[in-house]
């Protein structure tokens, strides 16, 4: 397999960023998954504003974008006050055109990587609730369900429910 080359995106990626989450709002919705993702919710602000808040990391295999992701040092808005004892995984997107099966787990163990690095030890992500494919993907992962959050503001639409799930990254990291 190709090495998974990862770094931090900078202001250069953000239309790349917005293509990788379109495409795969669209990926979604021709597999029959509705009410997560859709193509043009999401603009380039809205990823500058995480890249100035938070981290967005940008994925290449063999040269080519392999996908992306936003990791977040807090996330109120889910899982309320917290000690900073974890990373918040959001958005995580895969290029289905270019990457081949399994990229998905290995962004995943590289987001896993960087919390750990950042001295945490978990790696937290909220899931669409109704959205049970993607959910028992992170079970499959080693992610366990910790609660649900009724109601969580969306950035453009209206709020919805999420199944909270953690990762005990324990003492070697993810």
């Amino acid at each position: 397999m190709t090495e998974l080359r990862v770094r931090r995106a900078t202001e250069a990626d953000l239309a790349t960023l917005v293509r990788l989450r379109d495409d795969a709002a669209r990926w979604m919705l021709a597999r029959g998954i509705t009410g997560q993702w859709r193509p043009g919710e999401l603009d380039q602000d809205h990823f500058r504003r995480v890249m100035a808040h938070g981290e967005v990391w940008m994925a290449a295999s063999g040269g080519r974008v392999a996908g992306a992701w936003e990791l977040w040092w807090e996330d109120e808005a889910a899982w309320g006050p917290q000690p900073p004892v974890a990373g918040y995984l959001h958005r995580l997107m895969v290029d289905r055109s270019t990457t081949a099966p399994g990229t998905g787990r290995r962004l995943l163990e590289a987001a896993e990587r960087r919390v750990a690095a950042a001295g945490r030890t978990r790696v937290r992500l909220d899931c669409l609730a109704g959205n049970a494919q993607l959910n028992a993907y992170y079970r499959g992962a080693g992610y366990r369900v910790v609660g649900h959050k009724e109601g969580k503001p969306q950035p453009g639409g209206v709020p919805k429910s999420f199944t909270l799930l953690e990762k005990d990254l324990g003492q070697g990291g993810g």
